[in-house]
């Protein structure tokens, strides 16, 4: 995949979050931008989801929610749509 380019991808966690912070990981080994866009209640407060956040926070990812979640950073639901088009690829899980 080389020469392609960095991409920018957002992930929005309907439901399964454990398994959508799993995901959105995974993604980041490309080392492309990954931003994490919670719509429901935060993740369950397992070791396997601070693990993974911690390491989401490392590779640079972003962790935003539309309502109030720990270690995430609170995004209007208004100005969502307008921040999903600065990105190319949107997966919604």
């Amino acid at each position: 995949m080389a020469g392609l380019g960095k991409k920018k991808i957002a992930v929005i966690v309907r439901q399964r979050t454990d398994e959508a912070l799993r995901m959105a990981l995974g993604l980041t080994l490309f080392d492309d931008r990954v931003d994490v866009y919670l719509t429901g209640a935060g993740p369950a407060r397992t070791e396997q989801n601070r693990m993974n956040m911690e390491m989401l926070r490392a590779m640079g990812a972003g962790l935003f929610s539309l309502c109030e979640a720990d270690e995430f950073t609170r995004v209007d639901e208004d100005a969502m749509p307008g921040l999903l088009l600065g990105y190319e690829v949107v997966i919604a899980y």
